[in-house]
C-alpha cells in the first residue's frame, strides 16, 4: 500500500480512530498533518509521529465545522508539504441514545456540522489544490449507523447517512479529474468515545454481541482500510463505502 511521499490531512487526528489513522499513514511514509479541535491533542499525535516515524508531521488546530478554518488547514498543509494528495474527513461526535422527539435542534445541528458539513467544506477547499496537482483522494469517515441503523441515533446515522451520499456524489462529479472519493463504514470502535453511544437498550458489550465475527473493530483495523483505499492498490475503487464492520451489515 503505497503512500510513500503523499501529503495527508486527518481531522480528529488528536485521539480515537483519527490518532491511528495519522499514524499508519506516516509509517507508510506518508508527510501528515494532524488536525484537531483539540490544539494540544493534535500536537501530541505530531509530535508521537516525528519520533515514532521518520516521516514529517505538523499539527493544525481546526473547528471542521468552521468554513475559514478548513479553508486555512486545507492551505497550510499545502504550504508546508507542497500539496495535499490525501484528505481525510475523520473529524465527528456521537449522539447519545435519544428519542427523536427528545432530540434538540442544536444537538441534531451540532452533529450535522461537524459530521457532515466538515466533509461538504473539506471538498470544497481541498478540490481546487487537487484539481491543479493532477488529482488526489478524499476519504470520509462514515458508519455502520448510515446504513443500519438502531434506535436513539437519528441525527448520528442522518449525518453518516448524508456522508455515504456525498461521498457517492463527490466520486461521481470529480471523477474526471482523477479524483478519487471513498468513505469507510466502521461498525462500533474500541475507543474513548464508543460508551457516548450506549443507552438503555445496548451496552458496549452489547454493541459487541451484535458483530458476527464477535469483537468490536479497533483503530487499527479503520486505519489499515484507509491506507489501503488511499493507495494506489485502490486505483479503480472510487464511490464506495468499504463497510469495517465484521459481518454486522450483513
Amino acid at each position: 500500500m503505497n503512500v510513500q511521499d503523499r501529503a495527508v490531512a486527518v481531522t480528529g487526528a488528536g485521539s480515537g480512530m483519527g490518532e491511528q489513522i495519522a499514524h499508519r499513514f506516516a509509517e507508510h511514509g506518508a508527510a501528515v498533518a494532524a488536525v484537531d479541535v483539540d490544539g494540544e491533542a493534535a500536537a501530541a499525535t505530531a509530535e508521537a509521529i516525528e519520533a515514532e516515524t521518520e516521516a514529517a508531521a505538523v499539527a493544525i488546530t481546526a473547528d471542521v465545522s468552521d468554513a475559514a478554518d478548513v479553508e486555512a488547514f486545507v492551505e497550510r498543509t499545502v504550504a508546508e508539504f507542497g500539496s495535499i494528495d490525501v484528505l481525510h474527513n475523520n473529524a465527528g461526535i456521537p449522539q447519545t441514545a435519544t428519542p427523536v422527539e427528545d432530540v434538540s435542534e442544536a444537538t441534531w445541528d451540532r452533529i450535522q456540522n461537524v459530521n457532515l458539513k466538515s466533509a461538504f467544506l473539506g471538498a470544497k477547499y481541498a478540490v481546487p489544490e487537487m484539481r491543479e496537482q493532477g488529482g488526489g483522494v478524499i476519504l470520509n469517515t462514515a458508519s455502520t449507523a448510515g446504513i443500519r441503523p438502531r434506535t436513539g441515533l437519528s441525527a448520528y446515522a442522518a449525518s453518516k447517512g448524508g456522508m455515504i451520499t456525498l461521498t457517492k456524489q463527490l466520486a461521481y462529479e470529480l471523477a474526471d479529474d482523477g479524483i478519487r472519493v471513498n468513505a469507510v463504514c466502521p461498525v462500533a470502535t474500541d475507543t474513548a468515545m464508543l460508551p457516548q453511544f450506549a443507552g438503555d437498550d445496548l451496552s458496549v458489550e452489547g454493541m459487541a454481541d451484535t458483530i458476527p465475527l464477535g469483537r468490536l473493530a479497533e483503530p487499527d483495523d479503520i486505519a489499515d482500510a484507509a491506507v489501503f483505499l488511499a493507495s494506489e492498490s485502490a486505483a479503480m475503487i472510487t464511490g464506495t463505502a468499504l463497510e469495517v464492520d465484521g459481518g454486522r451489515d450483513i
